[in-house]
């Protein structure tokens, strides 16, 4: 109980001090809740249609999620040129002309309120409120909001969907560029190494097999002349001319005849027919006949005359210069042979090096090739996914709500600011005093001079004021407790009506921390 009196004794002590903050806190807000100017707010509400023509069939390019769909939207909205061009046409804000580009935005967006809500297996929806002086203004400022909202949104995934479809054109145009040019670079590479590409490695090799076995049958040919040429000679020597000359032996005619029949035969069927093979051996055996008898005939003359050596019979003479030009017909297609022969190994050798060379243009081919498709594929999605937005099949925002031009006022609730601000006042007050106490560190009781001093007193004798004292003490009290309860509230008063107005201090305040009443 004496702990309460104590307290309740302090209190009374200061009380001058706390009816002055907690007066002129509540005469402020008093004075600011009735002379506030009323607000009005307007709201709207939309939110975000699906897509008219299903994803599976034909899929929008722009795949943006509803809620950072309504962000955009949101931020968008509220951008400091938005702010000022339609605080400036539709002249929103009162004594706007006096206000900076700062201030004009902050009034706007502390007037703004969006309020967002989507989620999953959840329809993203959007309210925007807006609070103005007039209810037109309140509702002509959301229309506008809504007007910007939907042109931007409109632009901004067509600009999207516009975007995709060039980029893909561009890209099918470079690769279609990239294809003719690898296109161009393999039918070069081709023409230049036309001998020597792979998919005719095995003609080659054929055709050089058959040049192959043509100079060894030349070689043969040659050989059978000579010997012939020899045979002939050593005839002549011997003086069994009679009969003989150009006339060949048995065994040659028949060897030349196997030999057209081999040749003949070889135009039908293959090495490895059975006739061929048949042909084969019996021109063998008909060649090394020829060649005994003319080794024979050599032995039996015992002197071979030179080859070029000239004879007294016209008839032997006019033979062998034919067996000569025979013999260099065939060393001729010899020579040629050969040269074809090694023209044609020259380009297998080279196959090897431009197989490796060639298949990695055609796998860079096959590569863009395949980029090519796939492109020209997402081309394809591309464009329709820009005609879907063009014609705006795709998601799109629907306003479910128009600004409506409110009847009444919204704000301010006079009666909840009054009973706040006095509510603060009071606060205010008790902690002042709390704090006064608080820094006060003199004893006031027995109990404060032990705790403080450690010692005990003997007896505590209170200050006894004569009852002129205490009158004198209780008036002056009473005088500056009225003079604070009429005096604070009437200087307040004065302040609001002859230097600022509290009303338009509030609205600056509240501008300048982006809230509202």
């Amino acid at each position: 109980m004496n702990e309460i009196r104590f307290y309740l004794s302090l209190f009374l002590r200061r009380l001058p001090a706390f009816l002055l903050v907690a007066a002129l806190v509540s005469a402020v807000s008093i004075i600011v809740a009735t002379s506030l100017p009323p607000a009005y707010v307007s709201r709207t509400r939309l939110f975000v249609e699906a897509p008219q023509i299903p994803a599976n069939l034909a899929p929008s390019t722009v795949n943006v999620s509803g809620a950072e769909r309504l962000q955009l939207i949101e931020q968008r909205l509220l951008t400091r040129a938005n702010m000022l061009d339609i605080a400036n046409r539709l002249n929103v804000l009162e004594d706007q002309d006096e206000m900076t580009a700062d201030e004009i935005v902050g009034a706007m967006m502390a007037r703004t309120r969006i309020r967002s809500s989507s989620g999953r297996n959840v329809a993203s929806l959007m309210q925007i409120s807006f609070e103005a002086r007039s209810p037109r203004l309140a509702a002509g400022v959301l229309n506008e909001y809504l007007k910007l909202i939907q042109e931007d949104d409109l632009n901004f995934r067509q600009a999207r969907a516009g975007q995709t479809l060039d980029f893909f054109e561009i890209e099918v145009d470079r690769l279609s560029k990239e294809l003719a040019d690898k296109s161009a670079a393999i039918l070069k590479f081709k023409s230049e190494n036309a001998n020597a590409l792979p998919d005719s490695l095995d003609f080659r090799q054929k055709q050089r097999a058959n040049f192959q076995e043509r100079a060894e049958s030349i070689d043969r040919e040659v050989y059978e002349l000579q010997s012939q040429r020899k045979q002939l000679i050593a005839i002549f020597e011997s003086g069994n001319m009679q009969g003989e000359l150009g006339e060949a032996s048995q065994a040659q005619k028949a060897l030349a005849q196997a030999r057209g029949e081999l040749a003949s035969s070889l135009l039908l069927y293959s090495e490895t027919n059975p006739k061929v093979r048949l042909l084969q051996s019996r021109v063998a055996q008909l060649e090394e006949k020829v060649k005994a008898e003319a080794d024979a005939a050599i032995n039996a003359s015992g002197e071979e005359l030179p080859e070029n050596a000239e004879v007294s019979n016209p008839a032997l003479q006019l033979r062998l210069n034919e067996i000569d030009r025979r013999i260099e017909r065939l060393e001729s297609q010899r020579d040629s042979a050969e040269q074809r022969i090694a023209v044609l190994t020259e380009n297998i050798n080279k196959t090897p090096a431009n197989d490796v060379v060639l298949d990695s243009l055609l796998r860079d081919y096959d590569n863009i090739q395949k980029q090519y498709n796939t492109s020209v594929g997402r081309l394809s999605q591309a464009s329709t996914g820009e005609r879907i937005e063009v014609l705006s099949r795709g998601e799109r925002l629907t306003v479910i709500e128009q600004p409506a031009v409110p009847n009444r006022p919204t704000k301010p609730n006079r009666m909840k600011i009054a009973g706040a601000g006095t509510a603060m006042g009071i606060a205010l007050g008790l902690a002042l005093i709390f704090l006064i106490e608080f820094l006060n560190k003199a004893p006031r009781r027995p109990e404060d001079i032990i705790k403080k001093m450690d010692i005990w007193p003997i007896a505590a004798l209170p200050y006894t004021r004569t009852r002129r004292e205490l009158v004198m003490q209780r008036s002056r009290k009473l005088a500056l407790i009225l003079i604070i309860l009429v005096g604070g509230p009437i200087t307040v008063w004065a302040v609001h009506e002859f230097y600022l107005p509290l009303d338009l201090l509030a609205e600056k305040v509240m501008n300048k921390m982006g809230v509202r009443w």
